[in-house]
Protein backbone atom coordinates (compact mmCIF):
# COMPACT_ATOMS: atom_id res chain seq x y z
CA UNK A 1 0.00 0.00 0.00
CA UNK A 2 1.12 3.37 -0.87
CA UNK A 3 0.25 5.80 2.27
CA UNK A 4 2.58 8.65 0.23
CA UNK A 5 -0.37 9.34 -2.15
CA UNK A 6 -1.95 12.45 -1.38
CA UNK A 7 -4.62 11.92 -4.12
CA UNK A 8 -5.99 8.60 -2.68
CA UNK A 9 -6.92 8.06 0.82
CA UNK A 10 -5.74 5.06 2.70
CA UNK A 11 -8.22 2.52 0.68
CA UNK A 12 -6.95 3.21 -2.79
CA UNK A 13 -9.45 5.27 -3.66
CA UNK A 14 -9.11 8.64 -5.16
CA UNK A 15 -9.27 11.75 -3.04
CA UNK A 16 -12.74 13.32 -4.02
CA UNK A 17 -14.90 13.55 -0.94
CA UNK A 18 -16.15 10.92 -1.99
CA UNK A 19 -17.27 8.03 0.30
CA UNK A 20 -15.30 4.67 0.03
CA UNK A 21 -16.99 1.56 -0.88
CA UNK A 22 -17.29 -0.90 2.20
CA UNK A 23 -16.92 -3.44 -0.21
CA UNK A 24 -13.18 -1.90 -1.13
CA UNK A 25 -12.49 -1.68 2.61
CA UNK A 26 -13.00 -5.41 3.30
CA UNK A 27 -11.14 -6.42 0.44
CA UNK A 28 -8.04 -4.14 1.28
CA UNK A 29 -8.63 -5.68 5.09
CA UNK A 30 -8.25 -8.86 4.15
CA UNK A 31 -5.65 -8.22 1.54
CA UNK A 32 -3.25 -7.11 5.01
CA UNK A 33 -4.63 -9.98 6.72
CA UNK A 34 -3.15 -12.44 3.94
CA UNK A 35 -6.84 -12.94 2.10
CA UNK A 36 -7.21 -13.92 -1.74
CA UNK A 37 -9.96 -12.11 -3.34
CA UNK A 38 -12.04 -14.00 -5.40
CA UNK A 39 -14.66 -12.94 -8.12
CA UNK A 40 -17.56 -14.68 -10.12
CA UNK A 41 -19.34 -13.28 -12.95
CA UNK A 42 -22.89 -13.65 -14.24
CA UNK A 43 -25.46 -14.87 -11.81
CA UNK A 44 -24.79 -17.71 -10.61
CA UNK A 45 -25.82 -19.31 -7.33
CA UNK A 46 -23.48 -16.89 -5.29
CA UNK A 47 -24.76 -14.08 -7.13
CA UNK A 48 -22.67 -11.02 -9.13
CA UNK A 49 -19.86 -9.11 -7.72
CA UNK A 50 -16.48 -9.57 -5.65
CA UNK A 51 -16.13 -11.51 -2.61
CA UNK A 52 -13.24 -12.99 -0.47
CA UNK A 53 -12.33 -15.27 2.23
CA UNK A 54 -9.82 -15.19 5.27
CA UNK A 55 -6.73 -17.29 5.69
CA UNK A 56 -8.31 -19.56 8.13
CA UNK A 57 -5.11 -21.13 9.34
CA UNK A 58 -3.50 -17.87 10.22
CA UNK A 59 -6.24 -16.30 11.73
CA UNK A 60 -6.93 -19.17 14.23
CA UNK A 61 -3.38 -18.87 15.40
CA UNK A 62 -3.94 -15.13 15.71
CA UNK A 63 -6.64 -15.77 17.85
CA UNK A 64 -5.47 -18.78 19.81
CA UNK A 65 -2.52 -16.40 20.58
CA UNK A 66 -4.47 -13.66 21.99
CA UNK A 67 -6.81 -15.78 23.86
CA UNK A 68 -3.09 -17.52 25.71
CA UNK A 69 -1.90 -14.19 26.47
CA UNK A 70 -5.38 -13.20 27.80
CA UNK A 71 -5.95 -16.19 29.99
CA UNK A 72 -2.64 -16.70 30.93
CA UNK A 73 -2.66 -12.62 32.55
CA UNK A 74 -6.30 -14.38 34.66
CA UNK A 75 -3.59 -17.76 35.90
CA UNK A 76 -0.37 -15.97 37.00
CA UNK A 77 -0.86 -13.83 40.12
CA UNK A 78 1.39 -12.26 42.69
CA UNK A 79 0.87 -12.83 46.83
CA UNK A 80 2.09 -10.16 49.48
CA UNK A 81 4.68 -11.06 52.39
CA UNK A 82 1.53 -11.36 54.57
CA UNK A 83 -1.11 -13.24 52.28
CA UNK A 84 -1.99 -16.63 51.25
CA UNK A 85 -4.37 -18.08 48.87
CA UNK A 86 -5.88 -21.34 48.80
CA UNK A 87 -6.81 -22.89 45.61
CA UNK A 88 -10.22 -25.01 45.15
CA UNK A 89 -10.07 -27.39 42.36
CA UNK A 90 -13.69 -28.50 41.20
CA UNK A 91 -15.01 -27.57 44.42
CA UNK A 92 -12.44 -29.54 46.43
CA UNK A 93 -9.40 -28.01 48.50
CA UNK A 94 -6.52 -28.40 45.75
CA UNK A 95 -3.23 -26.80 47.83
CA UNK A 96 -2.59 -23.60 49.89
CA UNK A 97 -0.20 -20.81 48.17
CA UNK A 98 2.41 -18.42 49.93
CA UNK A 99 4.03 -15.39 48.80
CA UNK A 100 5.82 -14.76 45.39
CA UNK A 101 4.43 -15.58 41.88
CA UNK A 102 1.41 -18.37 41.65
CA UNK A 103 -0.40 -19.89 38.72
CA UNK A 104 -4.10 -21.37 39.05
CA UNK A 105 -6.50 -22.82 35.95
CA UNK A 106 -9.34 -19.74 35.38
CA UNK A 107 -12.41 -20.98 35.25
CA UNK A 108 -11.32 -24.27 37.04
CA UNK A 109 -9.93 -23.33 40.07
CA UNK A 110 -11.63 -21.09 42.47
CA UNK A 111 -8.95 -18.76 44.73
CA UNK A 112 -9.23 -17.20 48.00
CA UNK A 113 -6.77 -14.56 49.14
CA UNK A 114 -6.38 -13.47 52.48
CA UNK A 115 -4.27 -11.25 54.61
CA UNK A 116 -2.55 -13.87 57.83
CA UNK A 117 -0.77 -11.36 59.16
CA UNK A 118 -3.64 -8.64 59.77
CA UNK A 119 -5.17 -8.40 62.87
CA UNK A 120 -8.75 -7.77 63.14
CA UNK A 121 -11.06 -5.99 65.76
CA UNK A 122 -14.34 -7.15 66.40
CA UNK A 123 -16.59 -5.27 69.03
CA UNK A 124 -20.25 -6.21 70.13
CA UNK A 125 -22.59 -5.22 73.01
CA UNK A 126 -24.55 -7.73 74.78
CA UNK A 127 -27.20 -7.58 77.84
CA UNK A 128 -25.91 -10.78 80.61
CA UNK A 129 -27.35 -12.09 83.89
CA UNK A 130 -25.10 -12.21 86.85
CA UNK A 131 -24.73 -14.95 89.03
CA UNK A 132 -26.53 -12.57 91.44
CA UNK A 133 -29.70 -12.68 89.01
CA UNK A 134 -28.88 -9.05 87.76
CA UNK A 135 -28.74 -7.80 84.43
CA UNK A 136 -25.71 -5.64 83.08
CA UNK A 137 -24.86 -4.42 79.55
CA UNK A 138 -21.28 -5.84 79.14
CA UNK A 139 -19.60 -4.82 75.80
CA UNK A 140 -16.61 -6.36 74.70
CA UNK A 141 -13.84 -6.37 71.86
CA UNK A 142 -11.66 -9.14 70.49
CA UNK A 143 -8.29 -9.18 68.72
CA UNK A 144 -7.58 -12.12 66.45
CA UNK A 145 -6.13 -12.90 63.17
CA UNK A 146 -5.99 -16.04 60.65
CA UNK A 147 -3.69 -18.57 62.22
CA UNK A 148 -4.83 -21.13 59.41
CA UNK A 149 -6.16 -20.30 56.26
CA UNK A 150 -7.37 -23.73 54.82
CA UNK A 151 -9.56 -24.11 58.10
CA UNK A 152 -10.81 -20.44 57.70
CA UNK A 153 -12.22 -20.68 54.25
CA UNK A 154 -13.16 -24.54 54.35
CA UNK A 155 -14.68 -24.90 57.62
CA UNK A 156 -16.54 -21.75 58.53
CA UNK A 157 -19.46 -20.17 56.40
CA UNK A 158 -19.40 -17.03 57.96
CA UNK A 159 -16.26 -16.49 60.46
CA UNK A 160 -17.88 -13.23 61.94
CA UNK A 161 -21.24 -14.60 62.48
CA UNK A 162 -19.36 -17.28 64.35
CA UNK A 163 -16.81 -15.38 66.12
CA UNK A 164 -19.80 -13.15 67.41
CA UNK A 165 -21.91 -16.35 68.52
CA UNK A 166 -18.56 -17.86 70.29
CA UNK A 167 -18.29 -14.35 71.98
CA UNK A 168 -21.62 -13.92 73.28
CA UNK A 169 -21.71 -18.10 74.18
CA UNK A 170 -17.80 -17.31 76.10
CA UNK A 171 -19.26 -14.06 77.79
CA UNK A 172 -22.62 -15.52 79.22
CA UNK A 173 -21.09 -18.40 80.37
CA UNK A 174 -18.06 -15.90 82.46
CA UNK A 175 -20.69 -12.96 83.72
CA UNK A 176 -22.97 -15.71 85.06
CA UNK A 177 -20.22 -17.20 87.73
CA UNK A 178 -19.50 -13.45 88.68
CA UNK A 179 -21.69 -11.46 90.42
CA UNK A 180 -23.07 -7.82 89.47
CA UNK A 181 -20.51 -5.85 91.71
CA UNK A 182 -18.07 -8.00 90.39
CA UNK A 183 -19.18 -7.33 86.97
CA UNK A 184 -18.88 -3.66 87.30
CA UNK A 185 -16.15 -3.12 89.27
CA UNK A 186 -12.77 -4.97 90.42
CA UNK A 187 -13.61 -8.28 88.48
CA UNK A 188 -13.41 -6.79 84.63
CA UNK A 189 -10.19 -7.57 84.40
CA UNK A 190 -10.50 -11.48 85.62
CA UNK A 191 -13.77 -11.67 83.21
CA UNK A 192 -11.49 -10.54 79.96
CA UNK A 193 -9.12 -13.17 80.71
CA UNK A 194 -11.41 -16.30 81.12
CA UNK A 195 -13.64 -14.74 77.96
CA UNK A 196 -10.44 -15.19 76.19
CA UNK A 197 -9.38 -18.43 77.56
CA UNK A 198 -12.91 -19.71 76.90
CA UNK A 199 -13.75 -18.17 73.65
CA UNK A 200 -10.40 -19.94 72.06
CA UNK A 201 -11.53 -22.97 73.10
CA UNK A 202 -14.74 -22.92 71.29
CA UNK A 203 -13.13 -21.93 68.29
CA UNK A 204 -10.81 -24.59 68.30
CA UNK A 205 -13.68 -26.99 68.60
CA UNK A 206 -15.30 -24.95 65.57
CA UNK A 207 -11.85 -25.70 63.49
CA UNK A 208 -12.50 -22.06 62.58
CA UNK A 209 -8.54 -20.98 62.11
CA UNK A 210 -8.45 -18.03 64.21
CA UNK A 211 -6.46 -16.99 66.97
CA UNK A 212 -7.66 -14.62 69.86
CA UNK A 213 -4.76 -12.10 70.79
CA UNK A 214 -6.44 -10.05 73.74
CA UNK A 215 -10.39 -9.71 74.79
CA UNK A 216 -10.90 -6.43 76.22
CA UNK A 217 -14.06 -5.51 78.46
CA UNK A 218 -14.51 -2.22 77.14
CA UNK A 219 -17.38 -1.10 79.39
CA UNK A 220 -20.37 -2.53 81.89
CA UNK A 221 -23.16 -0.30 82.48
CA UNK A 222 -25.95 -1.44 85.00
CA UNK A 223 -29.65 -1.55 83.66
CA UNK A 224 -30.98 2.21 83.17
CA UNK A 225 -33.44 1.71 85.24
CA UNK A 226 -31.43 1.23 88.58
CA UNK A 227 -28.20 3.19 87.16
CA UNK A 228 -28.61 6.33 89.26
CA UNK A 229 -28.24 3.95 92.42
CA UNK A 230 -25.50 2.14 91.02
CA UNK A 231 -23.71 5.45 90.53
CA UNK A 232 -24.29 6.47 94.32
CA UNK A 233 -22.54 2.78 95.36
CA UNK A 234 -19.73 3.18 93.20
CA UNK A 235 -19.06 6.67 94.36
CA UNK A 236 -19.21 5.54 98.12
CA UNK A 237 -17.23 2.64 97.11
CA UNK A 238 -14.60 5.22 96.19
CA UNK A 239 -14.92 7.35 99.28
CA UNK A 240 -13.92 4.13 101.11
CA UNK A 241 -11.23 3.53 99.00
CA UNK A 242 -9.56 7.23 99.50
CA UNK A 243 -10.18 7.14 103.19
CA UNK A 244 -8.57 3.61 103.61
CA UNK A 245 -5.85 5.19 101.28
CA UNK A 246 -5.25 7.94 103.66
CA UNK A 247 -5.41 6.40 106.68
CA UNK A 248 -3.10 3.93 105.61
CA UNK A 249 -0.59 6.56 104.26
CA UNK A 250 -1.31 8.21 108.08
CA UNK A 251 -0.33 4.66 109.81
CA UNK A 252 2.73 4.82 107.36
CA UNK A 253 3.42 8.09 108.93
CA UNK A 254 2.70 8.11 112.33
CA UNK A 255 3.88 3.85 113.30
CA UNK A 256 8.01 4.79 112.71
CA UNK A 257 7.35 7.85 114.51
CA UNK A 258 6.17 6.10 117.61
CA UNK A 259 8.49 3.73 117.09
CA UNK A 260 11.25 6.44 117.32
CA UNK A 261 9.83 7.73 120.54
CA UNK A 262 9.47 4.72 121.99
CA UNK A 263 13.11 3.64 121.41
CA UNK A 264 14.41 7.55 122.74
CA UNK A 265 12.10 6.14 126.03
CA UNK A 266 13.80 3.35 126.12
CA UNK A 267 16.92 4.77 125.83
CA UNK A 268 16.01 6.88 129.21
CA UNK A 269 15.03 4.50 131.04
CA UNK A 270 18.10 3.00 130.41
CA UNK A 271 20.15 5.95 131.86
CA UNK A 272 17.70 6.49 134.50
CA UNK A 273 18.26 2.94 135.61
CA UNK A 274 22.21 3.65 135.45
CA UNK A 275 21.79 6.81 137.37
CA UNK A 276 19.60 5.40 139.90
CA UNK A 277 21.75 2.50 140.30
CA UNK A 278 24.67 4.71 140.74
CA UNK A 279 23.10 6.79 143.47
CA UNK A 280 22.31 4.21 145.21
CA UNK A 281 25.50 2.55 145.24
CA UNK A 282 27.28 5.86 146.46
CA UNK A 283 24.13 6.28 149.00
CA UNK A 284 25.27 2.49 150.24
CA UNK A 285 28.98 3.43 150.21
CA UNK A 286 28.23 6.88 152.00
CA UNK A 287 25.99 5.13 154.83
CA UNK A 288 29.10 2.39 155.28
CA UNK A 289 31.40 5.22 156.15
CA UNK A 290 28.76 7.32 158.36
CA UNK A 291 28.51 4.27 160.07
CA UNK A 292 32.19 3.15 160.60
CA UNK A 293 32.14 7.35 161.79
CA UNK A 294 28.93 6.57 164.22
CA UNK A 295 31.05 4.03 165.81
CA UNK A 296 33.86 6.25 166.93
CA UNK A 297 31.49 9.00 167.70
CA UNK A 298 28.15 8.25 168.48
CA UNK A 299 27.16 11.63 170.04
CA UNK A 300 28.75 13.56 167.92
CA UNK A 301 27.75 12.15 164.60
CA UNK A 302 23.72 12.07 165.94
CA UNK A 303 24.04 15.65 166.41
CA UNK A 304 25.84 15.99 162.73
CA UNK A 305 22.74 13.83 161.24
CA UNK A 306 20.07 16.01 163.70
CA UNK A 307 21.91 19.22 162.10
CA UNK A 308 21.99 18.19 158.61
CA UNK A 309 18.23 16.40 158.54
CA UNK A 310 16.92 20.16 159.72
CA UNK A 311 18.68 21.87 157.41
CA UNK A 312 17.22 19.56 154.67
CA UNK A 313 13.66 20.06 155.53
CA UNK A 314 14.18 23.66 156.60
CA UNK A 315 15.82 24.53 153.57
CA UNK A 316 12.74 23.52 151.69
CA UNK A 317 9.80 25.08 153.91
CA UNK A 318 9.05 29.23 153.29
CA UNK A 319 6.54 28.76 156.41
CA UNK A 320 8.43 28.44 160.07
CA UNK A 321 6.54 28.47 163.26
CA UNK A 322 8.70 28.34 166.15
CA UNK A 323 7.41 27.50 169.44
CA UNK A 324 8.80 30.17 171.87
CA UNK A 325 9.60 28.46 175.48
CA UNK A 326 8.12 29.73 178.37
CA UNK A 327 5.24 31.68 176.31
CA UNK A 328 1.94 30.93 174.87
CA UNK A 329 2.70 32.74 171.25
CA UNK A 330 3.91 31.27 168.44
CA UNK A 331 6.82 32.98 166.34
CA UNK A 332 6.32 33.14 162.54
CA UNK A 333 9.07 33.56 160.28
CA UNK A 334 8.57 34.16 156.80
CA UNK A 335 11.45 33.07 155.36
CA UNK A 336 10.52 33.08 151.63
CA UNK A 337 10.40 36.87 152.36
CA UNK A 338 13.63 36.69 153.94
CA UNK A 339 15.49 34.99 151.50
CA UNK A 340 14.26 36.98 148.70
CA UNK A 341 15.56 40.20 150.36
CA UNK A 342 19.05 37.89 150.94
CA UNK A 343 19.42 37.41 147.81
CA UNK A 344 18.85 40.99 146.61
CA UNK A 345 21.06 42.14 149.24
CA UNK A 346 23.98 39.24 148.47
CA UNK A 347 24.01 38.00 152.10
CA UNK A 348 23.47 34.55 153.80
CA UNK A 349 20.39 33.27 155.62
CA UNK A 350 21.66 32.73 159.41
CA UNK A 351 20.01 29.85 161.13
CA UNK A 352 20.48 29.99 165.09
CA UNK A 353 21.26 26.51 166.77
CA UNK A 354 18.55 24.14 168.53
CA UNK A 355 17.68 24.32 171.68
CA UNK A 356 19.28 20.74 172.11
CA UNK A 357 22.55 22.72 170.76
CA UNK A 358 22.56 25.51 173.00
CA UNK A 359 21.97 23.10 176.14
Amino acid sequence: MNWDNKDKDPWGNNNNNEAPDFDEIIKKFSSILGGKKSSSNGSGKNGGGNSFKFSSPRIFVYALFAFSIVYASQCIYQLDASERAVILRFGEFYEEQEEGLNFRFAGIDERYIENVSLTRRYTQTNSMLTKDENIVDVTVSAQYRISNLKDFVLNVKDPEGSLRNAIESALRHVVGDNTLDQTLTVGRENIAQEVQSRLQEILNIYEAGLIVQQVNIEKTDPPAAVKNAFDDVVAAREDKEKLQNEAERYALSIVPEARGQAQARIRDAEAYKLAVVANSEGEVSRFNKLLEEYKKAPEVTRDRLYLDALQSVLSNSTKIMVDVEGGNNLLYLPLDKIMEENKKKGCLLYTSPSPRDRG
